[in-house]
């Protein structure tokens, strides 16, 4: 059996992989699930956005506020931040903002069921920079 290694010694786990290999992939893997749970946040906040941009008190309105705050937000201090999800998921977060600030006026002033408006998760995939 043949088996690449990255570092030219014989180090093997005990199912025949390169150690090095092994933590490489890990890493790699590691790497999806972050950008996986940072799609998530980013999902749930455009759907609160959407979903209660319309709403005049109570939970809903506190929800729109916060998803609408975090999105504004040009802050990128904090590794969750709207700026910083948008950059390691390839999104422009100054398109994005402006697309949902244009989307949020007029769901207000059509008075359209937002929630009913809601993107799909492969809508995103068209917001990538270039």
């Amino acid at each position: 059996m043949y088996y690449t290694t990255i570092n030219h010694t014989d180090e093997r786990s005990d199912f025949g992989m390169d150690k090095d290999l092994l933590e490489i992939l890990g890493r790699r893997t590691a790497r999806e699930g972050e950008e996986e749970l940072m799609l998530a946040i980013l999902e749930d906040a455009v759907a609160c956005f959407q979903k209660y941009v319309r709403e005049q008190g109570g939970k809903g309105k506190a929800l729109f506020r916060d998803a609408e705050n975090w999105i504004l937000s040009k802050n990128s201090d904090w590794l969750f931040s709207f700026e910083n999800i948008c950059e390691v998921l390839g999104f422009d977060p100054k398109y994005l903002r402006q697309g949902l600030m244009r989307w949020k006026e007029k769901a207000r002033r059509k008075g359209f069921a937002a929630h009913k408006q809601s993107p799909k998760p492969e809508q995103f995939k068209g917001l990538h920079k270039n």
